[in-house]
């Protein structure tokens, strides 16, 4: 059997796709996922940029912590950057910073550019995917948020929405159950930083 293809092959296909835009002109928002002491060099932190740019001597603020350092070194698989940008999985050497001061979860942003802020509560989207019964205020589940992970309690279901089109469908619901979607006023138990996807977008 034989016949006549038209079009790109899976090569030139993939050959055409075009790079996402990284988000470069947005303020700095780098999440921690680790740090280390090592002897000789001094604290450094390990995370991933996911808005803005890092510059060595860049003097950044860790929230919720509100800790602000220099950034004496930026590193990505042991070379030095001139610059990280996002998606760069990278090491920061920063100086008079003690562990306790800062740990896993913590987001560091320009100091001199819209820096992170912690928050004690916000309103979020949530759909319930799989609970066997029903949820209402005073429900804690643990929440991912970055690279942090804190329980926030459910103090008020603000409306029932479809889950699908994002539209009210009631107010003042007390419960919602599984597959069911709602705005809902939620509590940390300790500070977050948490900002809106809209204003800085994940790379």
């Amino acid at each position: 059997m034989s016949g006549k293809a038209t079009g790109k092959t899976l090569l030139e296909a993939i050959d055409a796709i075009e790079p996402p835009k990284r988000p470069t002109d947005k303020p700095l928002r780098l999440p921690l996922q680790d740090m280390y002491k090592i002897g000789g060099i001094g604290s450094t932190l390990v995370g991933r940029i996911e808005t803005g740019v890092l510059k060595p001597g860049m003097v950044v603020t860790f929230a919720p912590a509100n800790v602000t350092t220099e950034v004496k070194s930026d590193k990505m698989h042991h070379e030095q950057l001139s610059e990280g940008v996002p998606g760069d999985n990278v090491g920061l050497k920063v100086k008079n910073v003690s562990v306790k001061q800062i740990s896993h979860g913590k987001v560091a942003g320009d100091s001199k550019n819209d820096p992170p802020a912690g928050g004690a509560k916000f309103t979020a989207q949530v759909i319930v995917l799989n609970h066997p019964g029903q949820v209402g205020a005073g429900f804690a589940p643990v929440l991912d948020c970055h690279t942090a992970h804190i329980a926030c309690k459910f103090s008020e279901i603000l409306e029932k929405i479809d889950r699908s089109t994002g539209k009210s469908v009631e107010n003042n619901h007390k419960f919602i159950k599984c597959v069911e979607a709602a705005i809902v006023k939620k509590i940390q138990s300790k500070p977050m930083c948490d900002e809106a996807f809209t204003d800085y977008p994940r790379c």
